[in-house]
């Protein structure tokens, strides 16, 4: 890699630490082309991006950053997982690590505020933004569907007794 690659993968790592909302550092420890393949697949799927990236690059591009805190984990054999979505690489990633001990998980940084290994754990067991926009939907519409339902049960009470009285008297 020459002076010249190595600046723009540094400019890249860099655009890409001040877009995202959560940076996972984690430490290969001999994993299979498959069981990488399957991870990058499922990271995807999640809506975040998984890198193996040079340390010493990775290192210049967070400076000035909000993830300066992580440089002490980019040591050894390390690969960034990123996404927009703070839970969503924390969650893929701690899903897969359960399923390998190929793949420790070392820290992260959620902003500002770095992560141990644990803090990202605890992250990951956090609901994503999808599933909280969900239960925030579903808590707003529920007293909606109780008010109509309040404003429909007189009448149908009344429509069943009338119904009786003339069931009834026939």
């Amino acid at each position: 890699m020459d002076r010249s690659q190595k600046a723009d993968s540094v400019a890249q790592l860099n655009a890409v630490f001040n877009e995202v909302g959560v940076v996972v550092i984690t430490r290969n420890l001999g994993m299979t082309v498959a069981q990488s393949t399957a991870l990058r697949g499922k990271i995807r799927d999640a809506g975040a991006t998984y890198k193996v990236a040079k340390n010493s690059l990775a290192k210049l591009a967070i400076v000035d950053t909000d993830y300066v805190g992580i440089d002490d984990f980019l040591t050894g054999p390390t690969a960034i997982a990123t996404s927009v979505d703070p839970v969503a690489a924390a969650k893929a990633v701690v899903d897969f690590a359960k399923t390998t001990d190929k793949i420790e998980i070392v820290g992260g940084s959620m902003g500002s505020q770095v992560l141990n290994a644990a803090g990202v754990k605890a992250l990951a067991s956090m609901p994503s933004l999808d599933e909280l926009r969900a239960k925030l939907i579903g808590l707003v519409q529920a007293p909606a569907t109780k008010i109509a339902q309040l404003q429909t049960a007189p009448a149908a009470k009344l429509a069943r007794v009338f119904a009786a009285y003339a069931d009834k008297a026939a």
